[in-house]
């Protein structure tokens, strides 16, 4: 039979376009969706705790940790929504995750109960509306071709002069870009993964300007279409076998993955990979923990199902054609 391309994974770099319609012009652009954070969080006066969710990239603790801030985690519930009531004190923050992009309706409902003490982790919500004043920060990586690239919001608090930085050296990050787009997405893979730790520990850097560059030139409009038209299809043939109930459509702005949980998952993530669909695991690293038992069955179950703009519906049909016939063998 022929040979089908990939699904999933990481994108290759972005095909370059004339367009501008970059949605985080008005954003600080820095190195990584991490340091962006960091950024945020140096901004603040005066720290004494910050909340943040077990379920969440551990990367996230890298700042936290650097700037020496007490944490403490919080419980999700399965619709990826804050379970604990968190009431917080003067100088205590907590971070929010807007969930593979589709929770920004639910995020809209906290800034009432948060205002400036929420920080918002859109890392994976490139889309989702920045509210001005409101803290938040984004990655493009997750959505777009790009090797690096972070976005941090800082709601009232007084801008860090960014030309104290460094700039993102260019060629560094962006091998497995090209790879993917010689060679194909396994080939790329292993530099990839070697990407991703070089992100670990870096410095803040201002974003590099070919990074900036290449984000001022994609159609953000024709990917967010692209997206939902496939979220769509896999919606309506998944939908009712879906254990996490998902919200609709118009409570958000542009999803990264179609989250499909069953209970067999870790048998449904082997299939997919044979045949060569690649499904991420978000996050690795929640490790089993006494009273998290929740967080760990979706860090298992919860099949992130790729809908990148790359696709186009015959690549979902074929997504759904797997899971009906591995379901049908249950």
């Amino acid at each position: 039979g022929e040979i089908m391309d990939a699904i999933g994974g990481y994108f290759e770099l972005a095909d370059c376009e004339q367009v501008d319609n970059f949605p985080h012009r008005n954003g600080v652009l820095l190195n990584t969706g991490r340091n962006a954070l960091e950024y945020i969080l140096r901004t603040i006066k005066q720290i004494s705790h910050i909340y943040i969710p077990y379920f969440t990239c551990e990367v996230v603790l890298e700042p936290i940790k650097r700037l020496g801030i007490p944490y403490s985690y919080y419980h999700i519930t399965p619709c990826f929504e804050i379970a604990d009531d968190i009431k917080l004190g003067d100088n205590e923050y907590i971070i929010v995750n807007n969930y593979y992009g589709i929770k920004d309706r639910y995020i809209s409902t906290l800034y009432n109960k948060y205002g400036e003490h929420m920080i918002v982790d859109c890392a994976q919500a490139f889309f989702a509306p920045v509210k001005s004043g409101i803290k938040a920060f984004y990655s493009s990586r997750k959505y777009v071709g790009v090797a690096d690239g972070g976005v941090a919001y800082l709601g009232n608090e007084q801008p860090i002069d960014t030309s104290l930085y460094e700039e993102e050296p260019t060629a560094s990050h962006s091998d497995h870009l090209i790879i993917r787009k010689e060679k194909g997405a396994e080939a790329g893979f292993k530099r990839y993964q070697a990407n991703e730790e070089a992100l670990d520990n870096q410095p803040i850097r201002r974003m590099s300007s070919v990074t900036k560059e290449a984000l001022s030139r994609i159609d953000y409009e024709k990917i967010k279409a692209r997206r939902l038209a496939n979220w769509t299809v896999l919606e309506e043939t998944l939908a009712d076998k879906n254990q996490i109930q998902l919200p609709t459509t118009s409570e958000f702005e542009c999803p990264m993955v179609y989250p499909y949980a069953v209970s067999n998952g870790q048998e449904l993530r082997k299939r997919l990979i044979e045949n060569k669909v690649f499904v991420a695991k978000y996050w690795p690293n929640v490790l089993p923990c006494k009273g998290f038992e929740l967080e760990v069955s979706l860090a298992n179950n919860v099949m992130a199902l790729p809908i990148d703009q790359t696709y186009g519906v015959e690549y979902m049909e074929r997504i759904v054609i797997i899971i009906n016939e591995f379901n049908k063998r249950q």
